[in-house]
């Protein structure tokens, strides 16, 4: 009895340039560059023409979880090639109705003053390939990567959070409103 395989393919849009060597993707486009490194023991990732092909490595007997992971692997490539062409972009609004909160981008960090009239400042870190703008009362977060502009957005969300107040009346904070690829798409 012959043991079943699984491959899968993924088209390259016209305007990317796509390098794979071993388990790294390098994708390039009109924004950028963008390279994830996808480690699993048993799926190949290859490119020919102009697609990229994932299949079990030789020998292995395929599973369903094979076929999930490489159905992962391959939304993350999708995702590096929206990033590639147009970018990413979540936005975040800044809501202070007790004591009027101050929000600057000092370097690799978001610094929120007077945060419910604390006299310290709190710091969110912005990951590197992100660019963080306050504009009046809205926090824009761009970027190439859609994991690294999620993730800077929930950290300045999470940098506001209260835990001690009753929410229904200190609802200060910086909220998202919009996630990275909800209105690019």
């Amino acid at each position: 009895m012959a043991s079943k395989s699984y491959s899968t393919e993924l088209d390259i849009s016209q305007g990317i340039n796509v390098d794979v060597a071993n388990s790294l993707v390098i994708v390039k486009g009109p924004k950028g560059q963008l390279q994830r490194n996808f480690l699993n023991p048993r799926i190949k990732i290859s490119k020919e023409e102009n697609k990229i092909i994932f299949k079990c490595k030789q020998g292995m007997k395929f599973s369903q979880n094979d076929k999930m992971i490489m159905n992962t692997y391959k939304a993350h490539i999708k995702n590096m090639f929206f990033g590639a062409v147009k970018g990413y972009t979540a936005k975040l609004k800044i809501c202070s109705g007790h004591f009027p909160m101050n929000i600057n981008v000092d370097g690799s960090n978001v610094v929120i003053k007077n945060f419910l009239g604390e006299k310290v400042p709190r710091k969110a870190k912005i990951l590197d390939g992100v660019n963080v703008q306050v504009q009046g009362d809205i926090i824009i977060v761009k970027g190439l990567d859609k994991e690294k502009v999620g993730q800077t957005a929930a950290t300045i969300e999470q940098t506001t959070r209260i835990t001690d107040k009753d929410r229904r009346i200190f609802q200060d904070g910086c909220f998202i409103i919009s996630k990275p690829g909800e209105e690019d798409e």
